[in-house]
């Protein structure tokens, strides 16, 4: 722990002069994503578990539901502490916290106990959101971008990778061991950022109260977080329908493949958080624009691609995997470009204005989850992926009248 320790600054606040290492910069992507993987391990396991612990299958469902609602209630309640308590304390108190709660799903040998560990997982995991406008206080302005794009690469990362390590692990011992191993993980993490992220002390001085009811009003003044979160609650609704959906698609009897063959495919939307680190360079460099709209028409292209080809062909679940990548590059830029953009307003309200960013946008995504399901059921993947592409479509339409309201507003 020497070596990462030794190159980072004793303290730092919000008045001084940020400093950010490489290592650190690593350290806080990796926790990311340590972190956010564990919303997304119970989805795949949610059959083997509900038939474990007796679940009816309403109850099945409400595992990965539970979460969801447990990860907004974070985003909106323990999200904004990070411009109130010192960084290090909070984030280290709230691995322990979540660490506990993945034991407890791991230990689980009722529903009950389970869909409570359920929704204190997803409440916890919001220490994800907490370090990445940390990231943004201790990187230097002109490079905010880059280190923001960075440690949300981490963050997809985890996302991503959750699902088929939850579903491997799970294949060699139980679904037991997937949260306990994940605990273990948790405990040393939270060990390692103990002894080397440097203090943050916030310069709000106000009470608890005072601090969530100012979110009602970032949100009705800050027409920066309004338009970005709009943007992506769209892209995101986009992302959610398609990931919701294709699974369905690739089962059934046009391609025909099994859990592994599905799992692979998934696994192929890795290679979209490359886009991270790009996106964050980008927007350092002004280009935040051009590449939003290049973003939005990404993922209408992916839906696109994703019609060619003979059904049922390899070279159209080819092209279906380059869809799957051109969708998660496209929803990935836009995401960190948003960051970029909302981290720009304002070094004392960075916490809040994430927590509602992400809580605004993840609920477009539980929007398209569900529309997904409902058009898939009546109408296919021709209309699913009609609905799909109109998402993005009408965001491009919305980011086409910025230039427009600015000039007027000036």
């Amino acid at each position: 722990m020497t070596s990462i320790s030794s190159d980072l600054p004793p303290a730092c606040n919000s008045g001084a002069q940020p400093m950010l290492s490489a290592t650190l910069t690593w350290l806080l992507a990796s926790a990311c994503g340590i972190v956010v993987a564990n919303l997304y391990f119970a989805q795949p396991l949610a059959g083997p578990i509900g038939q474990s612990l007796g679940m009816s299958p309403e109850a099945t469902g409400l595992i990965v539901t539970l979460t969801q609602i447990g990860y907004v209630f974070g985003l909106l309640f323990l999200v904004p502490l990070g411009d109130l308590v010192e960084a290090r304390r909070l984030t280290i108190t709230l691995i322990g916290c979540v660490a506990l709660a993945v034991l407890a799903a791991g230990l689980s040998n009722g529903p009950t106990m389970f869909l409570a560990a359920s929704f204190l997982v997803g409440l916890l995991a919001v220490v994800a959101q907490v370090l990445v406008p940390y990231a943004a206080h201790l990187a230097p302005p002109e490079r905010r971008g880059a280190v923001v794009g960075n440690v949300m690469g981490g963050l997809m990362i985890g996302i991503m990778m959750a699902r088929p390590v939850a579903s491997f692990i799970a294949g060699i011992a139980s679904w037991h061991w997937t949260f306990f191993l994940s605990a273990m993980v948790l405990v040393v993490l939270g060990v390692v950022l103990a002894r080397s992220l440097p203090e943050r002390r916030p310069e709000a001085k106000i009470s608890y109260g005072a601090l969530i009811g100012s979110m009602g009003r970032l949100a009705l003044t800050s027409r920066v977080l309004q338009r970005r979160a709009l943007y992506h609650a769209a892209m995101f609704g986009a992302f959610s329908l398609f990931w919701t959906v294709i699974p369905l698609r690739l089962a059934g009897p046009d391609f025909g493949l099994g859990q592994g063959g599905i799992g692979l495919f998934a696994l192929a939307g890795v290679a979209g958080a490359i886009a991270s680190p790009i996106a964050g360079r980008v927007a350092d460099r002004g280009w935040t624009r051009p590449a939003t709209a290049l973003s939005m028409l990404a993922v209408v292209g992916a839906f696109a691609l994703s019609h060619a080809g003979a059904a049922g062909s390899t070279l159209a679940l080819g092209l279906n995997v380059v869809a799957a990548v051109l969708l998660d590059f496209g929803v990935t830029t836009n995401l960190v470009l948003g960051q970029r953009a909302i981290f720009s307003l304002g070094a004392g309200e960075r916490s809040r204005v994430n927590g509602l960013y992400i809580a605004i946008f993840f609920l477009g995504g539980a929007v398209g989850s569900a529309i997904g399901g409902w058009a898939y059921a009546d109408g296919g993947w021709p209309l699913a992926s009609m609905i799909g592409a109109a998402m993005p479509l009408a965001a491009l339409i919305y980011f086409a009248t910025e230039g427009r309201a600015r000039g007027a507003a000036h």
